[in-house]
């Protein structure tokens, strides 16, 4: 009986994570009511998301280098470089965000590093951060022209067709989709990651 209900749990646990798997959506608003976010994916694809009650909205806003210093806690995603990681983007983010690297889905090839700033580097025609976090000290350059920014916190009026975003959520076993997180452009300053 012992092992039954052990085997009922893990099926459970199972069915459940399959039921609901993370995703992250980038693209254009197409339109937008109370319960609904439409949303032209980079990829082409029309997509419907439901908004709940309870959904998180963040509105972009651009920083500039000289205002990152020593013990800001970012995400940058880069890619090895001749052996070199070079920043595609730079982002501020809460200190509730786990630090850490793993693969991410900018760009082929890409990697996300969650870390705290460590050191700033500013030189002719170079830039560069160490970042600390728990795989080590790592240096990045950080290119001139790519989005550095900060999120704000916004609202559901800062949804609207022709803005872009990055979506955070969960598809469901039914094949819908459900915002959980939504960074949202404004005044031309696009979510970067």
């Amino acid at each position: 009986m012992k092992k039954l209900c052990v085997l009922l749990v893990l099926a459970f646990v199972a069915t459940s994570a399959l039921a609901q798997t993370a995703v992250r959506i980038r693209g254009a608003i197409t339109a937008v009511d109370a319960i609904t976010l439409s949303v032209k994916s980079r990829d082409g694809k029309d997509l419907k998301l439901t908004l709940p009650d309870n959904v998180a909205v963040a509105v972009a806003q651009p920083v500039r280098f000289s205002e990152i210093k020593d013990g800001d806690f970012v995400g940058v995603t880069s890619m090895t470089v001749n052996g070199e990681e070079v920043a595609i983007e730079v982002h501020y983010l809460a200190s509730t965000v786990p630090a850490g690297q793993l693969a991410w889905d900018l760009e082929p090839n890409s990697k996300m590093t969650n870390a705290t700033v460590r050191g700033k580097v500013v030189a002719v025609g170079r830039r560069e951060l160490t970042l600390e976090f728990t795989g080590g000290p790592q240096k990045v350059v950080v290119p001139d022209g790519i989005p550095l920014v900060r999120t704000v916190p916004g609202t559901r009026a800062d949804l609207k067709a022709g803005e872009y975003v990055f979506v955070s959520g969960q598809a469901v076993g039914d094949g819908g989709l459900t915002a959980q997180r939504i960074q949202v452009s404004r005044d031309g300053v696009r979510p970067p990651q």
